[in-house]
């Protein structure tokens, strides 16, 4: 048997429940509803229109249409199942079906339908990427309570959901101020406010446009592209903040050597091949790198000489969804070696006096208007291309000075870093009682009157 085979092979325990609950397989008691064809395929979502789109996204709305024809004409309510995101909906207004992946679910009339909604999330559904999971749901035989005291459960656990919603709310708060107050340090940072004590104390340091000379003359010497070396063109600065005295603004291509990465192509064949760490858009999130699952891909030498990655390149995803684009960090080592996919670009400084952070934090913070101005965009996905990276716009302050603004930025956000993670660990335990609410309500343990 296949490693795939072993991980599909899934048999849920049957539930214990009260002598007066009865238990029934899944497919006898729901029903999956016909949409009878009316399906919205997601590049015809509008961003407002009269119908909801109500799709397997974890957002409960996807977007909307204006075509009546295309709304749900069946009974409501009813569950909405994501079949590859395991998303659960309970859906009691008109709505038009998301295209991919949504599995219309009803409950006999021995469920209340709010009971049966709390109940599906209660269940344990084993995650496998983007496969479809209802074949997982319909093993699951289903614990039913009296319909009196299924309201009454549904009663409780709304009044406990509604006290730990409140301290989520609270939570979600705290965390969208650390994030206001993150973008204030970056905006600081890079617009040189954070430094203006600093510059005053040192009025002597070399001018960010001699550091400039130094790295064009590198980048003249380094030149192996086709054709004629040409210098680089100035930035458009249009809308771009004024920069502190000594500060230049540059172009991206001016300052770094910008590289795509290896194609995944399974009929490659060369006889020096072989398995090497890759890092993928998944990898290279916004302000920092999640190499907690890190994949190998089969590259010839000559490519894995020349993609390997070194301290200090700075990654950027070509795109994908919207929070995708052009987001990156900077790689600091963390593996031997490592290459790149076709879909992260990687920018490499040609002198070490060039602060990759600092390059990072801008295009992370203010590189996000800029990438969406620039790229290519359909509803709801965006990516750009080399050449639009090229013609980003950084600001240089002078060599000594991002060296003090990297210290300043490092000690203000490292409170926002333990802060994030009390938020984060708070929200994971509201998950976790979230979960233990469920397990008392669908075990008859919940209190209710």
């Amino acid at each position: 048997m296949s490693v795939e085979e072993t991980k599909s092979i899934f048999e849920p325990e049957r539930p214990e429940v009260p002598s007066n609950w009865a238990v029934a397989p899944f497919l006898d008691v729901v029903d999956v509803v016909s949409d009878k064809g009316k399906r919205t395929k997601q590049r015809d979502y509008l961003t407002e229109g009269r119908i909801p789109v109500i799709d397997q996204g974890q957002d409960f709305i996807g977007g909307y249409v204006d075509d009546d024809e295309m709304a749900f004409d069946g009974e409501l309510p009813i569950v909405v199942f994501g079949d590859h995101t395991r998303a659960i909906k309970f859906v009691n207004q008109p709505f038009a079906v998301g295209a991919d992946g949504v599995k219309l679910l009803k409950p006999s009339d021995s469920f209340d339908s709010k009971f049966f909604f709390y109940l599906l999330n209660s269940l344990q559904i084993p995650s496998r990427g983007y496969s479809r999971h209802f074949q997982f749901l319909k093993k699951f035989h289903l614990p039913l309570a009296p319909l009196e005291q299924q309201k009454r459960i549904v009663a409780e656990i709304e009044k406990q959901f509604s006290r730990l919603d409140e301290a989520v709310a609270n939570l979600k708060r705290v965390k969208a101020n650390l994030k206001r107050y993150k973008a204030a340090v970056l905006k600081a940072a890079v617009e040189g406010k954070l430094t203006e004590e600093w510059r005053k104390q040192h009025p002597d340091v070399e001018p960010a446009d001699k550091l400039l000379e130094r790295i064009l003359a590198e980048r003249r010497e380094k030149w192996q592209g086709r054709g004629k070396y040409k210098e680089p063109a100035a930035p458009d600065t249009t809308d771009l903040p004024e920069l502190p005295e000594g500060w230049v603004w540059v172009r991206l291509d001016s300052i770094t050597a910008i590289k795509g990465g290896i194609t995944v192509d399974k009929k490659r064949k060369d006889p020096t091949a072989r398995l090497v760490p890759y890092l993928r858009v998944a990898n290279v999130q916004r302000g920092y790198l999640d190499l907690g699952e890190m994949k190998e891909i089969e590259a010839p030498i000559s490519s894995i000489e020349d993609l390997r990655l070194v301290a200090g390149d700075i990654l950027f995803n070509e795109g994908g969804d919207r929070d995708k684009l052009g987001r990156g960090w900077v790689w600091e080592g963390q593996f031997e070696e490592c290459i790149h996919q076709n879909h992260v670009f990687r920018a490499r400084p040609y002198l070490d006096e060039v602060n990759s952070k600092l390059i990072s934090w801008w295009g992370n913070s203010f590189g996000q208007l800029y990438f969406l101005r620039v790229g290519k965009q359909t509803t709801n996905l965006a990516s750009i291309n080399m050449t639009k990276l090229s013609e980003f716009p950084v600001p240089l302050p002078p060599f000594e000075e991002q060296t003090q603004i990297e210290i300043e930025v490092e000690r203000l956000l490292s409170v926002v870093v333990e802060a994030e993670g009390q938020v984060e660990a708070n929200l994971r335990r509201a998950d976790r009682l979230r979960q233990s609410i469920l397990k008392k309500a669908y075990s008859g343990k919940i209190n209710i009157i």
